[in-house]
């Protein structure tokens, strides 16, 4: 269900749930995601797919819905043969088929439109390393058109996620002035500074005093990190933070598959609340059971 109010307003009365990771909800489903343009490619040829990943975490509690955006590009379709007004038609269904899938639900769901770096574009994994040779406006002419049409889909929020490197922050800051639409910030870390080496500080503080911004955080991170960056980002900015890590388990490249044991914990995010943490919820491998756990204890 639509909301009445703003996400700012909803996060100055409490913590909301955020859903997972998109993608491995669609691995659940059957879909076949080894395209560049990983679940993006579903906006063409599987839309009602995403629909029912959405609302498998819908059912689950999540409260914000990010949508299938993240590695959807003009560039990423012109590729597969997509013209530009046919990118933008596609770009738009994302936030269509999220919001469709709130309307499954009696209780209000915002839908925050993602905005993923340009690394996700290049599908060759540097949205975790950054430092892509590009200037910060060379950043912000690639992100401003697709922000422009997803901002114009009507979205409740633009999520800035999984962005590597203080740099391309800046760029998309730029990028979405004007747009209308309020946004979070949020970084891919290791440890206390971000993927591509800079400082949390220096790099949550682009933020700082941009009323734009209605939070801060971490996403796409070892849950291992995200209680000290979300320390941070309170600090440095004064917003609230928004925190969904991945489960833990590490993706093996050579393999193709992942490793290790998963500890996203619902438990957890005691230390996250108590830093400011406002948006919660998980990111790659962290599914609806995994999402319903942690809405029975955060309302809990």
């Amino acid at each position: 269900m639509k909301p009445d109010h703003t996400l700012a307003a909803a996060l100055a009365e409490g913590v909301l749930v955020l859903d997972g990771g998109l993608s491995n909800q669609l691995e659940a489903q059957g879909c076949d995601l080894s395209d560049a343009l990983w679940s993006a490619r579903l906006l063409a040829d599987g839309p009602e797919q995403i629909e029912a990943a959405h609302a498998a975490y819908a059912r689950a509690g999540a409260q914000v819905l990010i949508t299938s955006s993240y590695q959807a590009t003009f560039e990423g379709f012109a590729q597969r043969g997509a013209g530009r007004a046919e990118a933008a038609r596609l770009l738009a269904r994302s936030v269509e088929l999220a919001r469709a899938a709130s309307e499954r639900v009696e209780r209000e769901i915002w839908v925050a439109a993602s905005v993923g770096p340009y690394g996700a574009m290049l599908a060759d994994g540097s949205e975790y390393r950054g430092r892509y040779g590009l200037s910060v406006d060379e950043l912000e002419r690639f992100h401003r058109p697709r922000i422009e049409v997803l901002a114009e889909a009507g979205p409740d929020v633009l999520a800035l996620e999984t962005v590597p490197d203080a740099d391309e922050a800046e760029g998309l800051l730029r990028a979405v002035e004007g747009c209308g639409v309020p946004v979070w910030l949020s970084y891919t870390v290791e440890g206390e500074r971000t993927r591509a080496g800079q400082p949390l500080a220096d790099a949550f503080g682009l933020a700082a005093g941009n009323d734009q911004v209605v939070a801060v955080g971490v996403n796409c991170c070892d849950p291992d990190d995200a209680g000290a960056a979300a320390e941070i980002a309170a600090e440095a900015t004064g917003k609230p933070v928004v925190v969904y890590p991945n489960s833990g388990e590490q993706w093996d490249a050579g393999a193709r598959g992942w490793r290790g044991a998963a500890t996203f914990d619902p438990a957890r995010t005691d230390r996250w609340r108590a830093a400011g943490a406002r948006l919660i919820g998980g990111c790659c491998r962290v599914g609806p059971d995994a999402i319903a756990e942690l809405a029975v204890t955060l309302r809990g």
